[in-house]
């Protein structure tokens, strides 16, 4: 009907619009309801125009990771009032589509027979009420043109910090020790922290042990095999891999270099992540409203 309409509206100065109504077989109120919208929806146009340009830069700042939600999230922090629905024809319309996660990865998991597991702990509890009391971890694999890059990571389950992290071309038990130390040294854990991993023999390794009853820490350990007794790590290492958007590097230098600035500038510092009490924040941001809670409370 819309159609009929324009080709009434471009026609009307070479013939009336009674007749052009006729011919059409359209109403002339429809017609006039129609051209009375004509400056509302120009005006429309425009603001979705701009509203388009702004997601597009929303998008691109996030790496083309950003779906719906928090493009949508990232829009109200801006001081925009916009409905998530109007975002999500908006992105549909302009093909703008966030990253889905890949699925299925190598396990480098291999349980050292000898030495004896520490309990689970977590029990799939992937939350915590502060800071530095639960983290979890593990290793992955990065592929470049010189061999594998290991990456170890732990995860603050209360902010989704990645508080300690360290890499190098092997993944024996001093790549998650450093990681370990990282965290410790940058005063991220609590006197009996639980400190979660797989039953790795890099975990299990006396030196990690060792390090973990300096800290006062607590050790646990899912089962053998079981990566969902470990998902909020592995759930980290599907969106760093899914969302730094490099699958193969040139070398184990310019790998380093784009981890470290994904988790440094991206991940902790800019990510948004939806907070079951405060909504879309940063890892960064989160910790820092766990601290004001606890100065006020002080």
């Amino acid at each position: 009907m819309s159609r009929l309409c324009r080709f009434i509206h471009a026609e009307k100065a070479n013939f009336p619009i009674v007749l052009l109504c006729r011919v059409m077989r359209t109403a002339r109120s429809t017609y006039y309801a129609w051209a009375a919208g004509i400056v509302a929806r120009e005006a429309r146009h425009r603001a979705d125009t701009a509203l388009a340009h702004e997601i597009t830069v929303i998008h691109v700042a996030s790496k083309g990771t950003y779906g719906v939600p928090r493009v949508t999230a990232e829009l109200r922090r801006q001081g925009r009032t916009v409905n998530r629905k109007r975002v999500e024809r908006i992105m549909r319309e302009h093909r703008i589509t966030g990253h889905t996660r890949r699925t299925g990865r190598r396990s480098l998991t291999k349980q050292d027979s000898k030495a004896a597991p520490a309990p689970d702990l977590i029990g799939r509890h992937f939350h915590a009420d502060h800071p530095g009391t639960k983290i979890v971890g593990d290793i992955t694999y990065i592929p470049t043109a010189e061999g594998w890059l290991y990456l170890a990571g732990w995860l603050d389950l209360a902010t989704r910090e990645i508080i300690g992290y360290s890499m190098a071309d092997h993944h024996r038990a001093e790549l998650v020790f450093d990681a370990l130390a990282m965290a410790a040294d940058l005063g991220r854990l609590q006197p009996d922290c639980v400190i979660h991993s797989d039953r790795g023999s890099e975990y299990t390794s006396t030196q990690l042990r060792t390090k973990i009853g300096e800290l006062e820490g607590r050790q646990s350990m899912g089962r053998t095999g079981i990566c969902f007794d470990n998902a909020a790590a592995e759930s980290f290492w599907a969106v760093l891999k899914e969302e730094i958007g490099t699958r193969f590097w040139p070398d184990r230098a310019t790998a380093r270099a784009e981890i470290f600035t994904f988790i440094e500038t991206f991940y902790n510092r800019r990510r948004l992540r939806k907070h079951i009490r405060w909504g879309y924040l940063t890892p960064h941001e989160t910790r820092l409203r766990f601290q004001q809670g606890q100065a006020l409370a002080a």
